[in-house]
């Protein structure tokens, strides 16, 4: 089942994609409901749906998809091992997988303020390294005990669906902020893309290890050229794992999106720059369009935008330290 959010003719709709229609929820229904009520009760919701459905709903290709979701929260992995040894790189010169990336999955939280839906244009900062990250994000739903520290058994049965996530970066305003061993903040708030849809994780069950991985095969492209191509199985974690870490003394709720982190082998420009020991392929500019495949989700693509004037802010004072008036 694909569940989406879409306008046509100035009204925001939330509903499934179907036979290349969309059909709405009724009246009260909405992605948010829906995802707390839990797989098993939205199943039966989209079958009823479809079933009442008038085959006269308006094609996907008349609408503007939005986003398929407003998320709660959205937290960021660097699931990928080749991901890291190749950014590391560009970063640092040294490349290498820092020991502690081994040991457990790593996040951080990103802005769900500046969510970009399918076909939207990212304003980025003032940059010379703008770049876009390949990722398949897990849509949490319902999950037992209010969704704090489940087991990776708990973790995988707490993902409703999946969709696309594109994590645009301003690789020297991240490279800059993480100096102060922070981050990454200002490098990466300005945009994520989800979309086209999610889909419900029933429809994976075929594909699934008995390790819990998905052998999904992800590609991205760069005003039409293939730049990249991975499988999501070569995370180093399967999903699970990473929604029971995520849980551990805190809590995951439905409507909480959980990115995977950046795929391998041309997954970013910023590995293929590691790699590559220079910043070939050039980095992203203006009118630039990243399309991202992964197979059984589907397409998303989004173009790069002008970039605003903001107001500067002026560097940290000199202060006397003093404790006391």
């Amino acid at each position: 089942m694909r569940i989406a959010r879409w306008e046509h003719r100035g009204v925001v709709h939330e509903g499934l994609v179907h036979d290349g229609r969309v059909v709405a929820f009724p009246e009260g229904i909405t992605v948010a409901s829906l995802l707390a009520s839990g797989l098993d009760a939205a199943l039966a919701l989209g079958r009823r749906v479809i079933a009442s459905s008038e085959g006269e709903e308006p094609s996907v290709e008349t609408v503007r998809l939005l986003a398929p979701l407003v998320p709660a929260s959205i937290r960021d992995f660097v699931a990928f091992e080749e991901h890291v040894e190749g950014v590391a790189v560009s970063v640092d010169g040294k490349g290498g997988v820092p020991e502690a990336w081994y040991q457990y999955p790593t996040f951080y939280f990103t802005n769900p303020h500046s969510v970009l839906g399918p076909g939207d244009s990212v304003t980025p900062p003032q940059t010379e390294a703008l770049d876009f990250e390949l990722e398949v994000a897990a849509v949490i739903g319902a999950a037992p005990r209010g969704g704090a520290n489940l087991s990776p058994a708990e973790g995988a049965a707490a993902i409703f669906g999946y969709t696309i996530m594109n994590d645009w970066s301003a690789r020297d305003v991240q490279s800059r902020e993480m100096q102060v061993r922070l981050g990454p903040a200002k490098g990466k708030d300005f945009g994520t893309t989800l979309g086209p849809w999610i889909v419900t994780a029933d429809e994976f069950d075929d594909l699934v290890d008995e390790e819990g991985f998905l052998p999904l095969e992800l590609e991205a492209l760069i005003n039409g050229e293939l730049v990249g191509h991975d499988l999501f199985s070569n995370m180093g974690w399967p999903f699970g794992e990473l929604v029971a870490y995520a849980s551990r003394n805190s809590r995951v709720v439905p409507g909480d999106v959980l990115g995977s982190g950046t795929a391998g082998n041309g997954g970013c420009l910023g590995e293929l720059w590691g790699r590559n020991g220079s910043r070939t392929p050039a980095p992203l500019r203006e009118g630039d369009t990243v399309t991202l495949r992964i197979e059984r989700i589907g397409e998303l693509s989004g173009a790069v935008g002008a970039t605003v004037e903001v107001p500067e802010i002026p560097p940290a004072r000199a202060r006397s330290r003093a404790r006391s008036r």
